[in-house]
């Protein structure tokens, strides 16, 4: 039986049984990048799946979000079978992808091995041939407790307890020849989609450096990023000494009644961390700009207050200031391609305003500090005078404050840099990381709808500009911090589940952020939700689902 098929515009006819990825080869010529996925009638399929009804058709290629990560996690898993076939199933512990760096995935081995360089170009050697054969990924479907015997088996322990708390009574298994692993996402359906990355030695482990979204056909140098590197060692270390490295873990830690614990232990480690910085600025009377940047939905604001609090222990007298006082007047906001306000772009800051008061408050002169009107659109002075004397520092928060742009005729000496971002040290299972990009999503999705009354769709509509915003803004100025602090919490996304699925069950099937609602419906199911009545009333999760002592 045949079945048509709406492509843009046209109609074709397809046999029952043709597979979306015959189909897409017909359409491949039309798309400058490889269409790795399909959505038909709105719901993402991968390749290998077959046409079974007449539908309307949409190609996702490597250049599109989704399809960018549908070729990471399948790089992963070719990743995966190289090694364990190169090195030997009998010498590997354990193999994990810890975080993300660079434009990669930083990675770990442990067992009777040695990491080196020659161990690399024999994976990477055994990637390529995988890639030249054209190996199928296949997907079997089988019950919770095959799976969690399956990898036993394989001492693939992370996973075994991650299925311990599945509700879906069914898991998908993908297996290239006789490696079998579980990814949480879509497949490309064979290993000939994977022809881009490299694989770099570093620290005590190794990169496989991805290709960018902007550019799916080209692997960019790998640049080290020690400074955040270092920041998440540290986090990822805190997460083994709590004992909680894995959402299995987590889980474990819940249903053991262990969470209070957990909390008090996780926010007592943030507060030690607070403490430091503050007592590093301390240490140098010259320093008196704190300028704190990251990107959204990383605590920017309850962090600046945390930090007051222990720069007052410290015997300093700190000012919190927003550097969004100093937006231009609405009228002179610069627009985007579409013509939108652009919010994000240093031309939307009064910079001449702002360097002009710093440096008068440095001489020792009185200033009044503006507050921007967000309704009225320009700044206001409401008598809000300021001088600063000997032990007085101003905490400065914004997501130019690590670019010396803004405070330009500011002294390098008289600023402290701070780059705060919410770096998720918790991962899926020992193969499955969660984003931190993910994280911060639910964090703001939370927030909006507690303080703006916005749905999960606008927010969810709204991230690709944000995310375009952090990438010119704030990512490129990190490494200039002279601290770095980790906001992310162990437990956090078991606290956000509660309030984050309501909001995402109410986006529409019609609705064009409907397919990033479900991932992230699927990814929150592997949580068990815990109650928020014990987080306390100064943790940076209270920012987002309220009931803070700070004024965020």
């Amino acid at each position: 039986m045949d079945y048509r098929v709406r492509v843009g515009k046209n109609t074709y006819e397809y046999p029952g049984g043709t597979t979306y990825q015959t189909i897409a080869k017909d359409f491949q010529k039309d798309y400058p990048h490889d269409i790795v996925l399909v959505s038909a009638d709105h719901r993402l399929q991968e390749l290998g799946k077959c046409l079974s009804s007449d539908c309307e058709l949409h190609f996702l290629t490597t250049a599109d979000f989704i399809g960018q990560q549908t070729y990471r996690r399948s790089m992963t898993l070719l990743l995966m079978k190289s090694l364990y076939k190169v090195a030997g199933h009998d010498k590997i512990h354990r193999a994990q992808v810890q975080y993300s760096l660079s434009n990669g995935y930083y990675c770990t081995l442990e067992g009777d091995l040695l990491l080196d360089e020659d161990l690399l170009e024999r994976v990477k050697a055994k990637m390529l041939d995988y890639v030249e054969r054209r190996m199928p990924i296949e997907k079997r479907n089988v019950n919770t407790d095959e799976a969690r015997a399956v990898f036993h088996a394989h001492k693939m322990y992370d996973k075994e307890k991650l299925f311990r708390y599945r509700r879906a009574s069914r898991v998908n298994i993908y297996s290239l020849g006789d490696f079998e692993d579980y990814y949480y996402g879509y497949m490309v359906p064979d290993t000939s989609y994977l022809k881009y990355f490299e694989l770099y030695l570093y620290d005590a482990g190794f990169v496989i450096q991805f290709p960018a979204q902007t550019a799916p056909e080209t692997v960019p140098p790998f640049k080290p990023q020690h400074k955040v590197f270092q920041v998440m060692k540290e986090s990822v270390s805190w997460g083994d000494m709590l004992g909680v490295s894995t959402v299995g873990d987590l889980n474990d830690c819940i249903s053991r009644g262990g969470m209070q614990e957990l909390v008090m232990a996780q926010e007592a480690l943030q507060e030690r961390r607070i403490a430091e910085i503050a007592r590093q600025i301390a240490e140098d009377k010259s320093r008196k700009f704190i300028m704190i940047a990251g990107p959204s939905s990383s605590g920017k604001t309850t962090f600046s207050h945390r930090l007051s609090i222990q720069l007052k222990a410290a015997g300093l007298r700190p000012h919190p200031i927003a550097v969004d006082n100093y937006f231009v007047e609405r009228e002179m906001t610069p627009k985007d391609e579409d013509g939108n306000y652009n919010f994000e772009c240093l031309e939307a800051v009064d910079t001449k305003l702002f360097n002009r008061q710093m440096s008068e408050l440095l001489s020792g002169k009185t200033v009044e500090i503006p507050h921007f009107n967000f309704k009225l659109g320009r700044k206001e002075y409401n008598g809000d005078y300021m001088t600063l004397g000997e032990e007085d520092i101003l905490v400065l928060e914004g997501i130019h404050c690590l670019n010396d742009k803004l405070s330009y005729s500011l002294p390098r000496e008289s600023k402290f840099k701070i780059y705060i971002s919410a770096l998720t040290q918790l991962n899926v299972d020992e193969h499955n990381r969660i984003p931190s990009t993910d994280g911060r999503l639910i964090r703001r999705m939370v927030r909006d709808a507690r303080t703006r009354g916005s749905g999960a769709a606008r927010t969810i509509g709204m991230w690709p500009s944000v995310r375009r915003g952090e990438d010119e803004n704030i990512f490129p100025y990190q490494e200039e911090a002279d601290a770095m602090f980790n906001s992310a919490l162990i437990y956090e996304l078991a606290v956000l589940k509660q309030y984050a699925e309501p909001l995402l069950f109410g986006i529409g099937r019609e609705e064009p952020e409907y397919q990033e609602a479900k991932r992230l419906l699927k990814f929150l199911d592997y949580f068990l939700g815990v109650d928020s009545s014990f987080i306390p009333e100064n943790s940076l999760v209270r920012e987002f689902i309220g009931g803070g002592c700070f004024r965020v």
